[in-house]
Order: C-alpha cells, then sequence, then structure tokens
C-alpha cells in the first residue's frame, strides 16, 4: 500500500495544483481532505507520515475508536450526517462539523459546545439538487435560517458544503459547484461578514469544484483506492 499511496497523493496533489492553475488560483488555497472512512488507523498514519494533515470522518462511531489510535497532530473533520444525539462526541472529536444540515443540530452542537467551553467551527451543508435522498438545507430554507444560525454564540459559520448528484460526466455537476459559490456571496452579504470556505468535490468531480472556487475538497478512493461495496464513494 505505501507505495500506491505516495503514488496516489502526488497524483491527486498534482490534480489540485493543475486545477488551480487553469481557474488562476494559488494551490495552497486549496486544502486536500482525506476521507478515511473504512480505512484502519495504520493506513492513517501512513498518511499522515506522507505529509496529509486534515481528515474526514463521516460516522461518530467510527471516528471515537480511530482518532485516539492516530498521530496527535492530525486535524479532523465530520463530514457525514450528523445525528443530534452524536452532537456531544462530534464537538470532543472534530475541529470542524461540516455536515450541519438543520437549525435543530446547529442549537444541539451549541449547547454541547457551551458545555465544553469551546467554539467550533461549521459549514452549513446545502441540497442544491433537492435530492430526497441527500441531507441538507434547500436553498430556499437556508436564509430564513441563516440570522439564527449566526445568532447561535458557540458555532462560527465558516461556510458551506454540498454532495452534488452522482454523474460520471464531472462537467454535469458544475451548475451544482457554482450555485453553491453564488449562494455564499448571497450568505456572506445578508451576514455582513466573509465566508471563507466552500467544501465540494469528491474523487470523480473535485478539479471542476475547484475551478468553481472549492476551497476544501473531500476526497478518498484516489487516495486509498476502491472502498468495499456498498460503502459511499468520496
Amino acid at each position: 500500500m505505501d507505495g500506491d499511496l505516495a503514488a496516489n497523493i502526488n497524483s491527486v496533489r498534482d490534480r489540485i495544483e493543475a486545477a488551480c492553475a487553469r481557474a488562476q488560483r494559488r494551490p495552497d488555497s486549496v486544502t486536500l481532505i482525506a476521507v478515511t472512512k473504512s480505512q484502519p488507523p495504520e493506513v492513517v498514519t501512513e498518511a499522515a507520515r506522507l505529509g496529509l494533515s486534515v481528515f474526514g470522518e463521516n460516522k461518530v462511531q467510527e471516528a471515537k475508536a480511530k482518532i485516539e489510535q492516530c498521530p496527535s497532530r492530525l486535524h479532523w473533520h465530520m463530514i457525514g450526517h450528523l445525528q443530534s444525539n452524536k452532537a456531544r462526541d462530534a464537538v470532543e472529536l472534530f475541529e470542524m462539523i461540516q455536515s450541519v444540515d438543520s437549525f435543530h443540530l446547529a442549537q444541539e452542537l451549541n449547547q454541547r459546545a457551551e458545555q465544553a467551553a469551546k467554539t467550533i467551527p461549521i459549514l452549513i451543508e446545502m441540497n442544491i439538487a433537492g435530492e430526497a435522498s441527500k441531507f441538507g438545507y434547500r436553498p430556499e430554507n437556508l436564509k430564513g435560517d441563516l440570522e439564527r444560525l449566526n445568532a447561535l454564540k458557540r458555532l462560527e459559520i465558516h461556510g458551506l458544503m454540498t454532495v452534488p448528484p452522482w454523474s460520471a460526466e464531472p462537467e454535469k455537476v458544475r451548475p451544482i459547484f457554482r450555485k453553491l459559490r453564488e449562494l455564499k456571496v448571497e450568505c456572506e452579504q445578508l451576514l455582513g461578514a466573509p465566508l471563507p470556505h466552500l467544501s465540494m468535490g469528491m474523487t470523480g468531480d473535485f478539479e471542476v469544484a475547484i475551478e468553481e472556487g472549492a476551497t476544501m475538497v473531500r476526497v478518498g478512493t484516489a487516495l486509498f483506492g476502491a472502498r468495499p461495496k456498498g460503502a459511499t464513494k468520496a
């Protein structure tokens, strides 16, 4: 795995650099989040040795078992659907929660962060395409909640996140990424403050996402290889 992983990391970094060049952006304006769902701690540790530092987990229970077995210097983001009854653990485990998809969840996170005397950076998850099978705010519903989300004292809104409809052709999801970028600008105007992050793009489409303004890309398969059948792609 070692040689493959090193080659995969270099390949993904080269692709990020090329996408940034096309968009006339600096490569360091994009954070590579290594998605480690179903990957054991040894693989995470090896990825860290090879220079990766930010990792994304989809499930609190898996993260809870895994993070304590990995190097302590790593940065962990929650990127999967979060149930409100897991909010306490999420606040304890993660530096950023990217999947805040309801005001109810935000309230629970705020309460748990208050109890822990912490402030938690969050991204608001958007369901741009309106897919029934996906979590996230619909754009028309976010604006009504934005001010009260922003009023939660222990949460800091750092931007937006989305999981687009799957497509074998990355160009087909470009409009989704573009809409997220445009929505971020609208949110900044409503809040009167900058939102630095757009988390969008996975293995199949991260280059298009970068061209449309992604500051974080969540990549699993291109780094670690295909997951077992039935696992969600990243």
